[in-house]
């Protein structure tokens, strides 16, 4: 295989028991999954509070998520490579079911963490999702078929923070009861409709998971050293926001004369700070939907993964910059064009960026590959939090300009970049 050429792809899935599309079982199947884990998204930072968590707490708590993600993906990933796609995606959701009935029992600091890193470990599975797109697409449509993952993420960021601040409402607790009711029906959803997409004749002997070994062996394809240096800045950059936007938005945004209201449970403002949270990632969610959903396929066709992904950059490195110029105006109207900016930014980048990885390596090591790259994209969410609420404590503006700063540099990274030239599954 010449360096600027595809490999193979193991494009084809078996017939599902309904009929339906593999991808739109498997695109039901991840909504569910990033559903449940939108939900949690505007109460957590404010709930660990409850229990005394300071913003740098706060955020280690969203990292410790994401460490178990850092150190399962290439397991799970590399793992479906062997025994197939159905049995990780199903033992990973029930994992994550778990974690978040752990998180709603949970009664003080440390059984968050538990019960965080239990669903962080369970939901470390996005790489074996990703490889069931690759086995069900041609080279040709691997961004637009990475875009159903996309579009799955932006309406978990629609509905996912919209239904749990609304389950905040009723009690800090609601919104983990409820993504584990989710994962249940998640489950059982799965067990009954998701197929096996992985072909026997495609399965890999190959036993490297998470090693240095197994990162040199996957960064001689084409592409993918920088892929997995872009990916891993990125995510470490947009963590830096992600984890703060709620406390940045309480701050900025929410009447510092409400109380803790004894008639609300104690917990009036979380509630208006969970709201604003939720209407910004609502829209976030709405923008990058209809991009991924949509739009992808046709962008791609027309520019290319690499062209697209070097501009996904650049709308959310400006983005970033721009939160704390909405916040120094002190209208909280003027946050919600920021997030559409970065929706748009992400709704590019993402799809492009995993389509462009999934094109550059071979049929027999998806699931392995795009595992290494899921937790380096982990491991910026561990790193990211570690800093975010420290630098957010130091100087509000702190973790956006600084995000922005390290998404230039991805940008710089990305003009290395190749676009393969395909070759028929």
């Amino acid at each position: 295989m010449s360096n600027n050429e595809a490999p193979t792809s193991n494009a084809g899935a078996a017939p599902t028991p309904s009929g339906r599309s593999p991808l739109f079982i498997a695109f039901i199947t991840i909504f569910l999954d990033l559903l449940g884990f939108g939900m949690m998204i505007p109460i957590q930072a404010f709930y660990a509070q409850e229990f005394g968590a300071s913003a740098a707490v706060v955020t280690i708590l969203g990292g410790s998520y994401s460490f178990m993600q850092f150190l399962f993906a290439p397991f799970w990933g590399r793992l479906s490579d062997r025994v197939g796609r159905r049995p990780i995606i199903l033992f990973s959701v029930f994992i994550s079911a778990c974690g978040h009935f752990l998180f709603a029992m949970a009664g003080s600091l440390p059984m968050l963490f538990v019960a965080r890193m239990i669903a962080g470990f369970g939901n470390a599975n996005l790489g074996t999702a990703q490889a069931i797109i690759s086995d069900v697409t041609t080279p040709e449509n691997r961004a637009k078929g990475m875009g159903v993952i996309g579009a799955a993420f932006g309406l978990g960021f629609i509905f996912g923070p919209a239904i749990g601040g609304l389950l905040g409402q009723i009690s800090p607790t609601a919104p983990s009861l409820g993504a584990g009711i989710l994962a249940v029906a998640n489950l059982l959803f799965a067990w009954k409709m998701l197929p096996e997409t992985l072909r026997l004749d495609a399965r890999s002997t190959h036993r490297r998971t998470f090693s240095p070994a197994a990162f040199r062996h996957a960064a001689r394809h084409l592409n993918v050293g920088r892929i997995f240096v872009i990916t891993f800045v990125f995510t470490t950059a947009f963590a830096l926001m992600e984890h703060v936007i709620g406390l940045l938005i309480e701050k900025t945004w929410v009447d510092p004369t409400i109380a803790a209201s004894e008639a609300l449970g104690g917990h009036e403002r979380i509630s208006e700070a969970a709201k604003r949270t939720a209407l910004f990632l609502v829209m976030v969610g709405i923008t990058a939907t209809i991009i991924q959903g949509g739009l992808i396929g046709k962008l791609q066709k027309k520019f290319g993964e690499v062209t697209l992904s070097r501009a996904g950059l650049v709308l959310v490195a400006i983005s970033l910059a721009l939160i704390p110029l909405a916040a120094a105006g002190g209208v909280y109207a003027t946050l919600l064009p920021v997030a559409m900016i970065m929706a748009m930014g992400t709704g590019i980048f993402h799809p492009s960026n995993t389509g462009l990885l999934s094109r550059s390596i071979d049929a027999d090591e998806q699931g392995g590959v795009l595992g290494l790259n899921q937790s380096l994209s982990s491991l910026g969410r561990v790193i990211g939090p570690l800093f975010a609420g420290l630098l957010f404590q130091w100087h509000e503006a702190a973790p956006f300009l600084i995000g922005a700063g390290l998404v230039g540099v991805t940008f710089v990274v990305a003009l290395g970049l190749v676009q393969p030239q395909s070759r028929k599954a």
